[in-house]
């Protein structure tokens, strides 16, 4: 995408991303909190330190308790509704293996559903619940901050937040803009300057907040920001959102005199995040993508996932493929807000960030198969989540395997190893 992107949507291309692509599979390794563990975490986080990295902020991405395929959306504007998928054979029941209730995925006790709150309360529930399926625990949190920083005179700070996981283009926008000011913070709390680095992972559609979050820091004057958080602070003035209406007030001279990190870069890494915003790299740093992914294609094109959607259904109960909610999940689909206020203004950030609406341009979409943006370096890693067991519970269509604790050295080790080469690990 171009230098003051201006909230365009990714182009989806399916051309070969070269150098930017890489591959990796999952190995053993030493066990978690084992000696040798603690020690290549230690190296890890000397690594990290070296190439300037004080914060690291997780963002979980939502699988519990939310509607993880967007089926909402696609049933709004038709789905088997309307006959929409007669002549794609084998569509329907493709969506009906999506459709919340009927995936396997279960509901949070209570009922809880987004928006989240940020609070310890929530945390633990989710926690509970869900423990490691595409959400970054507090154990992980703890841990992991605990490994990296073992040989560190200058600890490196560790943050989780929760966002509210309201998977609708309202909700992403109201999540940039809260997470930017918690950033804010971070910067000053931690004193964070010129030759520091905030790292921020980013699960699921998690990421797709991120990406917002590039294009609101864009260094030059575009239309759109001040245009999209006018749209927040007003609907959140008129709904009762006065916290969300402040801080859309509050960042906005921030972002436009490029001063809301003070000086410090913001590097990304997304994790199984669906291919949808454009990333605007003109006011961040460095952008990685995870990728649970596993070569299904007889073409040649490795860095694709398989097309023919029909069959999906059939590989998707044993994460056959690789991640099936990053290859579905995408333009066309989402959860639909809750009032005819967040509908309307839901339509009016749509219309900014992805011109695609339809069942149509889902499915084409869903075709493309894409699996990375067109922006930052590109990672296929093969988690060995697939065991031939059909209990979604185990992998959640390959979507969960990312944020397990099995995974926490090998990625933080392929993370250094894309984004810090320089960094002697």
């Amino acid at each position: 995408m171009p230098n003051e992107n201006n909230f365009q949507h990714d182009e989806l291309s399916r051309k070969s991303p070269g150098e930017r692509l890489m591959t990796a599979e999952l190995t053993g390794g030493a066990l978690p909190e084992s000696p040798a563990w603690f020690e290549s975490m230690a190296q890890c986080g000397t690594a990290l330190s070296r190439a300037g990295v004080r914060a690291i902020v997780l963002l979980h991405g939502s699988i519990h308790g939310s509607d993880v395929f967007g089926m909402q959306r696609l049933d709004e504007v038709g789905g088997l509704k309307r006959g929409y998928s007669r002549g794609v054979s084998g569509v329907d029941a493709l969506l009906s293996a999506m459709r919340e209730g009927g995936n396997g995925v279960p509901a949070l006790s209570g009922g809880l559903k987004p928006p989240f709150l940020n609070d310890d309360a929530t945390r633990k529930i989710v926690d509970d619940q869900v423990g490691e399926a595409g959400n970054f625990t507090n154990a992980y949190v703890a841990l992991f901050q605990q490994a990296i920083n073992k040989r560190l005179p200058q600890p490196i700070a560790c943050r989780r937040i929760l966002w509210t996981s309201e998977h609708h283009h309202l909700g992403r926008a109201a999540a940039a803009v809260r997470l930017l000011h918690e950033l804010h913070t971070l910067c000053e709390t931690q004193k964070l300057g010129k030759e520091d680095r905030i790292l921020v992972q980013a699960h699921g559609q998690a990421g797709l907040v991120l990406a917002l979050a590039s294009n609101l820091l864009c260094p030059s004057p575009i239309t759109k920001r001040p245009k999209l958080l006018g749209l927040l602070a007003a609907f959140a003035e008129q709904n009762g959102q006065a916290d969300l209406a402040a801080t859309a007030r509050h960042i906005e001279p921030l972002l436009a005199d490029h001063s809301l990190l003070n000086g410090a870069t913001l590097d990304v890494v997304t994790m199984g995040t669906p291919v949808r915003y454009g990333w605007d790299l003109s006011g961040m740093g460095r952008l990685l993508h995870i990728v649970n992914h596993r070569n299904l294609r007889t073409d040649g094109k490795t860095w694709l996932s398989k097309m023919e959607l029909p069959q999906v259904t059939m590989e998707m109960p044993i994460a056959w493929g690789g991640d099936y909610v990053q290859q579905l999940a995408v333009a066309g689909s989402d959860a639909v807000p809750a009032t005819e206020a967040a509908k309307a203004v839901n339509k009016a950030v749509w219309e900014m960030v992805e011109p695609y609406d339809g069942f149509e341009r889902w499915l084409e979409c869903a075709r493309r198969a894409v699996r990375f943006p067109s922006e930052g370096s590109c990672l296929l890693v093969d988690y060995k989540d697939c065991t031939n067991s059909t209990n979604v519970h185990e992998h959640y269509y390959g979507h969960a395997a990312y944020t397990r604790s099995n995974a926490m050295l090998f990625n933080t080790a392929e993370i250094i190893r894309s984004l810090y080469k320089d960094a002697g690990h």
